[in-house]
């Protein structure tokens, strides 16, 4: 949480320098840096909110806690990221048809410092965002708007030394590519999670396979592999079982489930003949 907060600052300090340097240099592609800093911004703090809030004990009517907190931040993110890209488009086209004259030294100095403090954004966030989808979402923000000011420093050396002030609405443009391939991935993962669609890294049909080779096992059914949060998965299965070692059957499914696909909260359903083996029928 220290590493966020620390980007956070960094990121709100230099968002209102590119803000006053966009607005001296008359440069859209520096607003649009700024814009994304903004929503970079909001990321980090709704990323430090989430992971705050996931850490609240579960209760009696949230069994699970507050762990969808994080996926919920997540997706808000992503959909921040593709509402940024629209608005440079937007205001981008409009430099198409009236084009403004840009100060384009001062821009690219702007868009060196703004590197500078991305680079160090990307830095401090890089283990986290392996291990959180929220982070990687801030992660995210933070890798676009970089590519960013990589753009906007390649237009403001281009309007400096040749005066090609079309170079900045082409630059915005770029940027407000990068925002959207940068957030499809997001988004993505973060509908899966709430769709409870299998985790990308397992498959369910080899999972099904590994169960039913357990000895003792008939069949496999009603299997649910599903995600709760970041590197938290949970699955659920019924297994037709015949003999009587119901209890090394188990031990050995759940074992299995855990050591080979590293899936620690687990509830497997044993059933002889169609119905529950514990009602003993």
């Amino acid at each position: 949480m220290k590493r966020l907060g620390w980007t956070l600052a960094l990121v709100l300090l230099y968002m209102v320098a590119e803000i006053v340097g966009g607005w001296l240099s008359g440069s859209l592609a520096l607003l649009a840096d700024a814009g994304h800093m903004l929503s970079d911004a909001g990321s980090l703090a709704l990323a430090l909110f989430a992971l705050w809030i996931a850490q609240k004990p579960r209760s009696a009517e949230r069994t699970f806690g507050y762990h969808r907190t994080e996926i919920l931040a997540a997706l808000l993110n992503g959909a921040t990221l593709v509402a940024v890209a629209t608005y440079i488009v937007v205001e981008a086209w409009g430099r198409f048809q009236n084009p403004r004259q840009v100060d384009g030294r001062t821009m690219l100095w702007i868009a060196v410092g703004g590197l500078v403090v991305n680079l160090a954004g990307m830095w401090m966030l890089r283990e986290g965002r392996h291990e959180s989808l929220n982070v990687k979402g801030a992660w995210l923000h933070v890798v676009a708007d970089t590519l960013g000011s990589v753009q906007a420093i390649g237009a403001g050396a281009l309007i400096w030394a040749f005066d090609w002030d079309i170079a900045d609405p082409i630059a915005a443009v770029l940027i407000a590519s990068l925002v959207v391939w940068s957030s499809w991935s997001l988004l993505r993962d973060s509908v899966n999670v709430l769709m409870e669609a299998t985790p990308r890294h397992l498959d369910a049909e080899d999972v099904r396979a590994a169960l039913a080779s357990v000895e003792g096992v008939k069949q496999i059914h009603d299997l649910h592999i599903w995600t709760i949060t970041s590197g938290f998965e949970s699955l659920s299965v019924h297994a037709r079982v015949e003999g009587h070692r119901r209890q090394e059957i188990l031990q050995e499914m759940r074992h299995l489930i855990r050591e080979r696909f590293g899936i620690e909260h687990s509830t497997v359903q044993l059933e002889e003949n169609g119905c529950e083996a514990s009602r003993g029928c």
